[in-house]
């Protein structure tokens, strides 16, 4: 069901990789509502994935551009503002890998080389891409950043690596620029913390299936899906939502309110 909640507004959405992915379920979703937007990717996500599809779908156009890149992201933005006929009202920040993970390397023996590159992917693109935004005030007054993040920013999760900290840098860089931008450009920033999604992106961390288990056990309405993020990135958005910033808003069933549940308990009874 619609509600035009975004008609009129103008955006980036960074990360649609596939059908699996929230980027490309807020995509639907934004133009389910009346918005309009160009998607993005690096250059190799784009060979891999399906985004050509999603843009067809939704009558928008793809700019290539690698997020760790200063002048792609100016030729984004700028490309961005021109496509879509005038300043942007919203963009998403969807992106995050870790080579560490990718190459199986323990978070207790790091390839350093890859920390920092994947840092640079999931956290200082964020930053990046808000300073050309800033600098450039390529964003419309209470228009609307979020970036998607996750629990182990805040709480150990052994298997999720040097993510984790990438993740709790992404969630300070959103509190420390969103202050900036909201007093000077009257935009909002914030996190949200999803429940563990079966992303493409998220299948590749060790043990991922026996985890989304264990969270939709420990959580009260169980895990949230990547629809669910979708439909509260929409809300986000929109201008329901004007004074609501520097937070880390968390979409997860209640999972990082529990401390265990009989779900999890009843595991460990003996029978």
């Amino acid at each position: 069901m619609s509600y035009n909640l975004l008609k009129g507004k103008r955006g980036i959405i960074f990360g649609a990789l596939d059908a699996n992915s929230i980027a490309w379920k807020t995509a639907e979703r934004v133009f389910e509502e009346g918005g309009r937007f160009v998607l993005t990717n690096a250059p190799i996500a784009l060979r891999m994935g399906q985004i050509n599809e999603l843009a067809a779908k939704t009558n928008s156009e793809v700019i290539p551009a690698d997020a760790t890149n200063l002048e792609d992201l100016e030729n984004l933005v700028t490309k961005a503002t021109e496509i879509l006929g005038g300043k942007l009202d919203f963009v998403l920040h969807s992106i995050g890998m870790s080579v560490n993970v990718r190459k199986g390397n323990h978070y207790t023996n790091q390839n350093y080389d890859f920390t920092h590159k994947g840092w640079d992917i999931s956290a200082g693109s964020f930053h990046k891409t808000m300073q050309v935004l800033y600098q450039k005030d390529a964003m419309n007054e209470w228009g609307s950043i979020i970036a998607l993040t996750y629990m182990a920013s805040q709480r150990v999760f052994p298997d999720y690596n040097d993510m984790a900290d990438n993740k709790a840098y992404l969630e300070s860089i959103a509190r420390s620029f969103g202050y900036f931008f909201g007093r000077d450009k009257k935009v909002r920033v914030n996190t949200i913390s999803q429940s563990p999604t079966p992303t493409t992106a998220g299948q590749g961390v060790k043990g991922f299936d026996g985890f989304i288990n264990y969270a939709d056990k420990m959580s009260p309405l169980g895990n949230a899906t990547a629809l669910d993020c979708a439909n509260y990135t929409v809300v986000m958005f929109s201008d329901l939502t004007k004074r609501v910033t520097l937070q880390n808003l968390y979409n997860d069933g209640g999972f990082s309110n529990m401390g265990v549940s009989d779900g999890v308990m009843e595991a460990f009874i003996e029978k």
